[in-house]
């Protein structure tokens, strides 16, 4: 396993929520990473980490081979890969989105 699958999968494992994003939460770089962190506020998280894949090649190039998922952002969340930011409306739509997160602990 590459350094940068390591790092992948240390990353979400150990945190509740990891979003792989464009930019920051503060100041994302695409409207789908902003969609994803709109979505994620809304459903009240406080455990985020965000990883900026702008900022390391190998990483964006490497989540993309880590997840089998083509785009960006991506939402883990208890280590399991979600999806992109159409997932996670259609899943905020339901109320999964947010129960997921409560379930994981990142609500509290």
């Amino acid at each position: 396993m590459s350094d940068v699958q390591e790092f992948l999968r240390e990353t979400v494992t150990q945190h509740p929520v990891v979003l792989f994003m464009k930019g920051t939460a503060q100041f994302p770089q695409c409207g789908f990473s902003g969609r994803a962190i709109q979505l994620l506020k809304g459903c009240g998280v406080k455990k985020l980490v965000t990883v900026n894949v702008l900022e390391d090649d190998e990483v964006r190039q490497g989540i993309k081979t880590f997840s089998s998922w083509p785009t960006i952002p991506q939402l883990y969340i208890a280590g399991e890969f979600v999806g992109g930011s159409d997932i996670m409306t259609e899943l905020n739509e339901s109320g999964e989105l947010k129960k997921m997160l409560e379930e994981a602990g990142a609500t509290a």
